[in-house]
């Protein structure tokens, strides 16, 4: 769908913001807000007074807020962010900054709140902006990458000065204006997420349902006709006659924990496999991409390099992610096992989908110990409950497996395309609303004056 422009423009005089609608008026953000206010609003309140508490995590990179934290006044007031309804927050730190959090805040107990110190507060003039616009326009993507320019600061300690906010300069519609274009905001984009949840849910489906698949291939095999047998584990149920039901340690020719020494990381060198790229069966190169000395590989895989088709297992969080191994020029690091089961008797790939199944996983958690988060030790993986099809039966899943969850991969692939295209149109409509390139009073019922 098209929009309709503005029917005259006038130079900004604002070099990123070029042309804007010609009742618009080019201000900076300081003469329109008031930044930081002060918490001696609130020095005359009891200091029992409950009020809203909001750490970073409770602060949604899409506006939401999480208002379940509640503290007193007397708790919060020293060392922490202070504002109430009708401000606008914007995070300040990297990656928070990037990603968009930030929020209009409403229904704070008392109306108050307080939070991180990693946040910047601009509270609207209501001759100036309305609180929902201010929001959006924080939200733009110029906003963010401009201010991105102005971070100071190391690593994840970047940081958007407070000075950048007050001297951003753009261009305001007149108040009621404001109130359309939000309302129209608020409508478009309330569609966009609407269709954004329905992928998201789809996505869901599918991972219910590939882990259906795996589970039901690895304990009942393909033959819907084949005589059963009772496992002899209750929550297995029952298993085709002909197949074992063993501890996987009886089939295991090798098994190597990586723990030791850390080497030192470098820029290029060996490739070093962690536990972060070993993601629903495959290895993913790109989510984490560490390099250690060639010098060092000799003795980081002492204890056994790895060949291709080795399983490879998580041993932390995340517990219990495997992959098969598909090149074997990298080092592997702590938290990764490598294991291979006996040739000719139990396929690598085949274990690989095992370990994927339900019944494997909610073995692991029995085996697994720890109180934050989950961990296993190598010796008790060999422990693991394992059903073994004969292996020509093995082969012929694995290659059933292959064919069905590419399927459910490329519906996966396609789900996440249409979200991704669903938010870069989310992050075009607020871009173009906020700088004045669609005019959207015909489209809300305000007719220009």
């Amino acid at each position: 769908m098209s929009f309709p422009r503005y029917p005259k423009y006038k130079d900004s005089g604002v070099e990123w913001l070029g042309q804007v609608p010609e009742h618009w008026e080019v201000k900076r953000l300081r003469f329109a807000t008031e930044l930081n206010p002060s918490k001696s609003e609130v020095a005359k309140l009891d200091r029992e007074t409950p009020v809203s508490f909001l750490p970073m995590e409770a602060i949604g990179d899409d506006g939401t807020l999480s208002l379940e934290n509640e503290k007193t006044i007397g708790e919060l007031e020293s060392g922490y962010t202070y504002f109430r309804d009708g401000d606008v927050i914007v995070a300040k730190i990297t990656p928070c900054y990037e990603n968009g959090k930030g929020a209009l805040m409403r229904g704070l107990r008392n109306g108050i709140g307080f939070g991180t110190t990693e946040l910047i507060v601009a509270r609207p003039k209501a001759d100036q902006v309305t609180g929902t616009y201010l929001h959006y326009l924080f939200i733009s993507p110029d906003f963010r990458s401009i201010g991105q320019s102005h971070m100071y600061g190391a690593g994840g300690q970047k940081r958007v000065p407070d000075a950048f906010v007050r001297n951003f300069a753009t261009a305001f519609p007149p108040v009621a204006e404001q109130t359309a274009i939000a309302a129209f905001l608020d409508r478009e984009t309330g569609k966009i997420d609407g269709l954004v949840a329905e992928q998201r849910r789809l996505m869901e489906l599918l991972k219910e349902k590939r882990q259906a698949v795996i589970s039901h291939a690895v304990t009942k095999g393909l033959n819907p006709h084949a005589p059963l047998k009772p496992s002899g584990i209750e929550w297995l149920g029952e298993v085709p006659e002909h197949w074992e039901v063993v501890g996987m340690t009886k089939y295991l020719s090798s098994l190597v924990d990586y723990r030791g020494r850390t080497p030192p990381k470098v820029d290029e060198g060996v490739f070093l496999l962690t536990a972060r790229n070993i993601r629903d069966g495959k290895v993913d190169y790109t989510t984490s991409e560490e390099f250690i000395p060639e010098s060092e590989y000799e003795d980081v895989m002492r204890r056994g390099k790895p060949e291709v088709g080795d399983v490879l297992f998580t041993t932390e969080a995340p517990l219990g992610q495997v992959a098969n191994m598909d090149r074997t020029d990298v080092a592997l690091a702590q938290r990764v096992l490598k294991f291979r089961g006996q040739a000719g008797i139990l396929d690598n790939y085949f274990l690989k989908y095992w370990l994927m199944g339900s019944f494997a996983q909610a073995d692991m958690e029995q085996l697994a110990t720890g109180s934050t988060a989950l961990g296993i030790k190598g010796s008790k993986v060999v422990q693991l409950r394992l059903c073994l099809p004969p292996n020509d039966e093995q082969r012929a899943i694995v290659i059933f497996l292959d064919a069905e969850l590419s399927k459910f991969d490329t519906l996966t692939t396609e789900a996440q395309r249409a979200i991704d295209l669903l938010q870069e149109r989310r992050t075009a409509l607020i871009s173009a609303a906020v700088t004045g390139q669609i005019d959207v009073r015909p489209l809300t019922g305000k007719q220009p004056a």
